[in-house]
């Protein structure tokens, strides 16, 4: 896990040292096609960067001018937290926190879809449940206290004669 975070990481630095060149109809040809970046997202310089591996873990720590900011961090036995945050091409600001452990990734946010809530009746089917235990048995409750084996008793039954019929 720890391996993966510190290859994304490093993938995400390289991709923002590059050096953008002009796109979407900037200097094109002569084709002319709308620009769904704009004139600070094309050209977003670094502000701020911080990045500290070490034995025990790491941090980073990365803003740039365009809005986006990312601070992550972990220990050595591949658990991380972090969060990072930027504002959409619609305008509004998107913030994920996350902790990443033996519990899988875990992200936070409030644009994260959610669940539907529990319908009512399961609610109350579940409270019921939990107040009304399954009672044991008596029998159950003396065999289970004792720790040996003992094979289950056979009911008396009665054999019926089978009859043959040709047909």
């Amino acid at each position: 896990m720890f391996k993966y975070l510190v290859f994304f990481v490093a993938i995400g630095l390289s991709t923002a040292a590059i050096p953008h060149r002009p796109f979407y109809g900037q200097n094109s040809g002569g084709r002319s096609s709308s620009s769904r970046v704009s004139g600070d997202e094309a050209h977003a310089e670094i502000k701020a960067m911080h990045s500290d591996v070490r034995p025990d873990g790491f941090e980073y720590a990365l803003e740039t001018s365009n809005g986006i900011q990312a601070a992550h961090s972990g220990d050595q036995q591949g658990n991380a937290h972090g969060d990072f945050q930027w504002v959409s091409p619609e305008g509004e600001h998107v913030q994920i926190s996350y902790i990443a452990d033996e519990n899988g990734y875990q992200p936070k946010s409030d644009l994260l879809p959610t669940p539907p809530p529990i319908p009512e009746a399961i609610l109350r089917a579940l409270e019921y449940i939990r107040t009304h235990p399954p009672k044991e048995e008596p029998e159950r409750r003396a065999s289970s206290s004792s720790s040996s084996y003992s094979a289950p008793k056979k009911s008396p039954t009665t054999r019926k004669s089978t009859i043959r019929r040709k047909y």
